[in-house]
């Protein structure tokens, strides 16, 4: 029941987390093939809402975890990628496991851990300091480079785009050079 409680009120809160999540035009998987873009994506399927208790970010087993349907729809959203034009991108990922496991199977290449895609679910007063790390981080990507992938949290994509994603969806940047790149627009889950 206490579980249930925390639960319950954690989504209340979440509007004072994030802001309202608006509806994004979508747009081909394609556009991410061209320089300087960057797809903020959801995590796949992983059933539930949060983590427990006993979260610890490096035992999986305390963690929501991809299912099959999650890991299937992650392998696909790479093929579905791969068809887009994508051969080469750099990927980064929430630590968490479901992000990580989402991230590898996209199959694009090497995965590099960044602390500024981790959850502030749970913790919000870790939102700003996430936030302005994330935002140096796209600031000093190549506005001419090679696509890059964040793997990450609902709550990341909506409080840097004020768009959200369904799991193993995202929102697709063009790289500018500051912090706030441009939403050019959403591309639906598998």
């Amino acid at each position: 029941m206490r579980r249930i409680f925390v639960t319950i009120a954690l989504a209340a809160l979440l509007p004072l987390v994030t802001p309202a999540a608006e509806a994004v035009e979508l747009i081909p998987l394609t556009e991410l093939a061209k320089p300087g873009r960057v797809l903020i994506m959801r995590h796949a399927l992983a059933p539930g809402v949060g983590d427990s208790e006993s979260f610890k970010l490096r035992d999986c087993a305390t963690q929501r975890n991809l299912d099959s349907s999650g890991r299937a729809q992650a392998v696909a959203f790479g093929k579905r990628l791969a068809r887009a034009g994508v051969t080469r991108a750099m990927v980064y990922s929430s630590q968490w496991c479901r992000c990580l496991d989402t991230a590898r199977l996209l199959d694009m290449g090497a995965v590099e851990e960044l602390l500024a895609l981790n959850s502030f679910f749970r913790r919000p007063q870790d939102r700003d300091g996430q936030l302005a790390a994330l935002r140096a981080f796209l600031a000093r990507l190549p506005v001419d480079g090679v696509p890059i992938i964040l793997v990450t949290h609902q709550v990341t994509i909506s409080a840097l785009t004020g768009h959200g994603a369904a799991s193993g969806g995202g929102v697709i940047l063009a790289l500018d050079g500051t912090g706030d790149p441009r939403v050019l627009g959403a591309i639906e889950a598998n």
